[in-house]
């Protein structure tokens, strides 16, 4: 075996001697060391790729038997990433670090030495950037499986910002690994470019802080239907990265925000009204002022024909007329407690809304009086509509208010219409 490996070592360097002979006599005179220096660099890239073919799919048969997402997932999720591939590469640029001194004669080393063994560097720095890369991937690709939104979240602002942070770092040492500098000469002089650095930077660390704390308060998380007043944009988030989230409109357009605005801007996550399957209504009907009276014993019998309001009246009625006993001028209607139509309309519109099935009678609902306006007064609705589906919602929504509009004129009240001259 010793034997065969150095007849073998024999025959390299024989046809290195003599493709090194070759290379010096066609090159020009003070040249023929850059013409080494490719050839064998050449050579090399060659040897490297033939490896890296032969290993790489070995390395991912290994893994192929670990497809089970059940029972491995992080296997799982390093294969996705391919960072097997990264292995392989490390694997051949070994192998290609080892022999590369056998490949041309000793005395054709001084020279291509150096441009060699930076260019091996400099792939070494590349590998190890291509499988920090992937190995971020392989987290969030872990995460993803097990659908925990919010860890992805965090990972996203983690893994941008290590990117970006890594592609920094990894220049940096490409470039001292091309030119022969010290790193320590390179992060010396950072400190004199520190705030140009925190310009460049300053979306890149507001969204890594956003990520950060968007993740850990479990406020937003990509799916959510949201809706941001400042920018009058309503839909579901569709992704949240480093720089940029992106929003699925209902118009079926796509709105993108810086990501730190999920920290600096209002934003109403509508979420939970969505899931709890009910939305809230809060409209308001304007009455006229003038059209509010007191209702005479004639208006109470007619409106006593109405189911919603007949015990009610009734009731009041009886009340009524017991305190009035008591009260002198009692002929006068101003005199004591009366009933008025705007009163007997707001306890008619709330039990129309007890009394609808597609209102959800868990939830909060009144029916109130907001501050006078010039337009008149306003009679607010509040309540949950059972359905959430945007849809359905406003058919809902408008049923009711069709409804009260309409049935505002039994209580002789009036709507407050604004007439435009034109």
């Amino acid at each position: 075996m010793n034997d065969q490996l150095q007849e073998t070592k024999n025959f390299i360097q024989d046809l290195s001697e003599q493709l090194y002979l070759y290379i010096t006599k066609i090159s020009p005179a003070g040249l023929d060391w850059i013409f080494h220096a490719f050839t064998k660099l050449a050579i090399l890239v060659i040897l490297f790729l033939l490896v890296d073919f032969l290993v790489k799919p070995v390395i991912n048969l290994i893994f192929r038997f670990f497809h089970n997402e059940e029972k491995y997932p992080v296997i799982k999720s390093i294969y996705q990433s391919r960072i097997t591939n990264s292995v392989a590469h490390l694997f051949a640029l070994a192998i290609v670090l080892g022999i590369q001194t056998s490949i041309f004669p000793p005395k054709a080393i001084p020279r291509t030495n150096i441009f060699i063994i930076r260019s091996i560097n400099l792939g070494l720095v590349l590998i190890l950037a291509g499988m920090l890369y992937r190995g971020l991937t392989a987290f969030r690709n872990y995460f993803a499986i097990k659908q925990d939104y919010y860890k992805i979240m965090a990972l996203n602002a983690i893994s941008e910002t290590m990117k970006i942070l890594g592609i920094f770092i990894f220049s940096i040492v490409g470039i001292c690994v091309i030119f022969g500098i010290k790193g320590a000469t390179i992060v010396g002089s950072l400190g004199a470019i520190t705030a140009v650095l925190v310009l460049v930077f300053r979306d890149t660390i507001l969204g890594f802080v956003t990520g950060i704390h968007v993740s850990t308060s479990k406020s937003l998380k990509v799916g959510d239907w949201i809706s941001i007043p400042k920018y009058n944009i309503e839909g579901n988030i569709s992704d949240i990265s480093l720089l940029t989230t992106k929003i699925m409109n209902f118009d079926k357009t796509i709105s993108s925000i810086p990501t730190y605005d999920l920290l600096t801007t209002e934003i109403k996550n509508l979420q939970v009204m969505s899931e709890s399957n009910t939305r809230r209504i809060k409209k308001s009907i304007y009455f006229n002022i003038n059209s509010f009276k007191f209702l005479t014993e004639e208006d109470i019998d007619r409106l006593k024909d109405i189911n919603l309001i007949s015990e009610y009246l009734e009731g009041k009625s009886i009340e009524l007329k017991k305190e009035k006993e008591t009260l002198k001028h009692s002929d006068k209607i101003v005199n004591g407690r009366q009933l008025t139509n705007i009163g007997v309309f707001r306890y008619y519109a709330e039990k129309y809304l007890q009394n609808d099935p597609d209102v959800d009678q868990d939830g909060a609902m009144m029916v109130r009086q907001l501050d006078i306006t010039p337009q008149g007064l306003p009679l607010e609705i509040y309540c949950f509509a059972n359905d959430s589906r945007w849809e359905h919602f406003e058919q809902i929504q408008a049923d009711i208010f069709d409804h009260l509009l309409v049935a505002s004129k039994e209580f002789d009240l009036q709507v407050m219409q604004i007439s435009v001259k034109v």
